[in-house]
């Protein structure tokens, strides 16, 4: 017997599990062979064992110090498989997913149709059901299995680009709306709403009882809207903003966005699919528009459908509102505005700002912000590199509204060339792939780490807030 096997071995049976099963899953450890069904097969063997020795346990909360060792052993054992296999065949796998890049799926579809296709390599949708009740420091983290999973996907240059053109597409429900808005002017989408006025489009974020966070109770309303804004064709640019807020503080008064619902977050109710669905959807459509299934959608050979993007910064942008100012194209904020990334107490990483914000700020300030959670409000000098105007609070829905008739003055046609040049200069969907390769398998980590449930603890008391 070998060390490894030895320590293995002697750590499940502390935890009081048979050594005869503890010997049997050991001994099935899965030797790869490089031919895609037969490796899938003994990988599934080998899944299905470290499951079953998996259920013997007690639920990770109720564990002992030595049931959690070995639980650890076996998701860490089960974890090196599935990097070992994706390694030989994510390729191949990407390739049957899609029936060779002829059909696209959207990320969640596509983690699920793998755990169809290869049992085990990812949660079914079963399986993440089951742990989307427990709180965020009581799950085992079977979703880290879906970060992998894109990360190799996205790591491809071809199945990469690829999924990121299904994650531009419009939403199927989007297209079946826009009828309605074209109709009526205006759509009611709950947690966003849209209304087209003149040349703009004008999005609403509609989250007022937690100060227009996001939630997944937000995510698809705003992606839809965000589809329609850029679908409806009378309009020539787009403008993003929040609500108007009931809260004593800001009663009256817009704000724009809070960023991620850290309750929720704590009280694991925002799923792992939650950040790349965000990152890749809406907010990459602000970035680059809406792809068309018959062409690529990167800046060189293919085309998108965009528009340009004002923001009405009213009160702060905080962490993912402050991510989406750096995808559009014109900020306008309230002279008492400020707007913060606090990435590092939170435990996670905040979307595509470490690719965008440096652009804007330089990499010594955006450390600062990311790293140190430095504030800056939107009248300093520091913000000003974010915001293209600042104007007393009062006068920002004005000011917004003077920006619409000047980019839209003499037509929009040039808007979409200028905004495609800034971004093979700057932010290529190549590049932007890559970044997503490293983001998927980095906030995956960050999102099942016990340093996030530290960090929600120490600096927001999340254990002390409901839901």
């Amino acid at each position: 017997m070998t060390d490894d096997a030895g320590t293995a071995l002697g750590t499940l049976t502390r935890a009081g599990l048979a050594a005869a099963d503890a010997d049997a899953w050991w001994q099935a450890r899965p030797v790869l062979r490089g031919e895609f069904e037969a490796d899938a097969l003994v990988c599934w063997q080998h899944w299905a064992r470290s499951q079953q020795l998996l259920s013997c346990l007690p639920s990770k909360p109720q564990r002992r110090a030595h049931e959690a060792a070995a639980a650890q052993t076996l998701l860490t054992a089960a974890a090196a498989t599935r990097e070992a296999f994706l390694v030989q065949h994510v390729v191949d796998l990407y390739a049957r997913l899609t029936s060779q890049h002829t059909r696209f799926l959207p990320v969640h579809e596509l983690v699920y149709a793998a755990s169809a296709l290869v049992p085990g390599l990812t949660p079914t949708p079963a399986q993440v059901t089951s742990e989307a009740c427990l709180r965020q420091a009581d799950k085992d983290g079977i979703e880290f299995g879906q970060g992998v999973l894109l990360a190799h996907v996205l790591a491809q240059a071809q199945a990469g680009l690829h999924l990121c053109q299904a994650m531009l597409l419009p939403r199927p429900e989007s297209l079946a709306q826009l009828h309605q808005l074209q109709a009526t002017g205006s759509i009611d989408l709950g947690a966003a709403s849209v209304e087209t006025v003149g040349a703009a489009s004008w999005v609403t974020l509609k989250n007022p009882k937690t100060l227009n966070a996001e939630d997944q109770n937000t995510i698809d309303a705003v992606e839809q809207a965000v589809d329609l804004a850029l679908l409806d064709t009378r309009a020539g640019v787009a403008v993003l903003r929040g609500c108007h807020i009931d809260h004593p503080k800001y009663a009256g008064r817009r704000v724009f966005c809070s960023g991620i619902n850290l309750t929720d977050l704590y009280h694991g109710k925002i799923p792992y699919l939650w950040y790349i669905q965000r990152e890749m959807g809406f907010v990459n459509k602000l970035f680059r528009g809406l792809a068309y299934a018959d062409r690529p959608a990167d800046e060189v050979s293919g085309a998108t459908l965009e528009k340009p993007w004002i923001a009405q910064l009213d009160s702060f942008a905080i962490g993912g509102g402050c991510q989406y100012l750096l995808a559009t194209d014109y900020v306008v904020a309230g002279s008492d505005a400020y707007l913060t990334l606090p990435a590092r107490k939170e435990g996670i990483v905040p979307g595509a700002a470490n690719l965008r914000l440096p652009r804007f700020v330089g990499d010594r300030l955006a450390r600062q912000l990311i790293m140190m959670e430095r504030q800056l409000d939107c009248a300093s000098a520091e913000g000003r590199l974010i915001c293209d105007e600042v104007v007393a609070p009062d006068q920002v829905e004005a000011a917004v509204a003077d920006v619409v008739a000047r980019m839209t003055s003499s037509g929009v046609v040039s808007a979409a060339a200028n905004r495609r040049a800034f971004r093979v200069a700057h932010e290529p969907l190549d590049l932007f792939r890559r970044y997503m390769a490293v983001y998927a398998r980095d906030q995956a980590a960050c999102h099942f780490s016990p340093a996030l449930i530290s960090n929600l603890e120490a600096h927001w008391q999340a254990q002390t807030r409901r839901t």
